[in-house]
């Protein structure tokens, strides 16, 4: 029997998705704003740094795929909210020191 995946399980495969524009992963960039596992099903809530981003359906996909690979993942539900809006504030303090925002 496959164990249900946790919420740590989630959040380490998020962090292997980079944002192609910046080159730093989509958790550091605080583009993900919930995570919650219930035997099996996986409901994510995310945003995008605009809601124009032209990233946006690859990023959109790319968290659906590495989701589904988790074993023991069933049901996932990403759901992409512009509310509240992303800032740089939401930045990890990896990201701000990778991107040099740490510097001001």
């Amino acid at each position: 029997m496959n164990a249900s995946p946790t919420a740590d399980a989630v959040w380490n495969a998020l962090r292997s998705i980079p944002d192609p524009e910046f080159g730093v992963n989509i958790v550091d960039l605080g583009l993900i704003y919930d995570v919650s596992c219930q035997d099996g099903d996986i409901t994510v809530t995310m945003t995008l740094t605009t809601p124009t981003c032209p990233s946006g359906g690859w990023i959109y996909e790319g968290v659906k795929e590495a989701i589904a690979r988790i074993p023991g993942a069933k049901n996932v539900e990403v759901s992409m909210v512009f509310d509240p809006a992303w800032t740089p504030e939401m930045l990890s303090d990896a990201a701000k020191e990778q991107l040099g925002a740490g510097h001001a």
